[in-house]
């Protein structure tokens, strides 16, 4: 009988006097279409991913990860990078998935924006109102959020992005729907937000 990674970690954590505090259990997704998880989630019936149907399809993937049977550690839970997802990167190219479906994506995933691809000329002033949404869905949903975003020099929304990495897929410039703030969530006072079920 093959023994479940939880029960090794713990065999070398007595053996070694070390604390074993869980498994990352994230998936993690490589840009090839054989090793993707936005194909994963269009496998469970979603005919393109950034249509209806998706955050269920998100939210039942996130589900299965939280029910595995061990000590969770880190994120332990769904993340779709854009860049580093052959079928993300696609959706994201033939304008199916956007940054605000992903930005709904995050409130059942283990991460937030992930290697999402920008205009290069996007202002602070616009970065700040996006990272303000996430910032947000964190302390609502009372967990960690990141935001991995990409301006990137000289592109525009449409621009194919033309990276030569072989860990990134390439798409397309993400449009970023964003305005300057004003009023209340353009001030520097603090507004505390309660998180769900506190």
């Amino acid at each position: 009988m093959v023994e479940g990674a939880p029960v090794v970690a713990e065999r070398l954590a007595d053996r070694f006097n070390t604390p074993f505090g869980g498994i990352d259990f994230s998936l993690a997704p490589f840009p090839s279409e054989a090793l993707s998880l936005g194909k994963a989630l269009e496998c469970l019936g979603v005919p393109a991913l950034g249509g209806h149907g998706s955050l269920a399809a998100a939210a039942i993937l996130a589900d299965t990860m939280d029910r595995a049977h061990f000590p969770h550690a880190g994120f332990s839970g769904l993340m779709l990078p854009v860049l580093e997802d052959a079928t993300l990167a696609q959706r994201a190219a033939d304008g199916s998935l956007t940054v605000t479906d992903l930005l709904l994506y995050s409130a059942v995933c283990g991460t937030g924006l992930d290697t999402v691809p920008l205009p290069g000329d996007a202002s602070p002033e616009q970065l700040v109102a996006l990272l303000l949404d996430v910032a947000s869905l964190a302390c609502r949903l009372d967990k960690p959020l990141t935001a991995r975003l990409m301006p990137i020099p000289g592109k525009q929304a449409g621009d194919p992005t033309g990276f030569d990495f072989a860990f990134f897929a390439n798409s397309r410039v993400l449009a970023l729907r964003a305005s300057p703030l004003s009023g209340l969530l353009s001030g520097d006072e603090l507004v505390g937000l309660k998180r769900r079920g506190a």
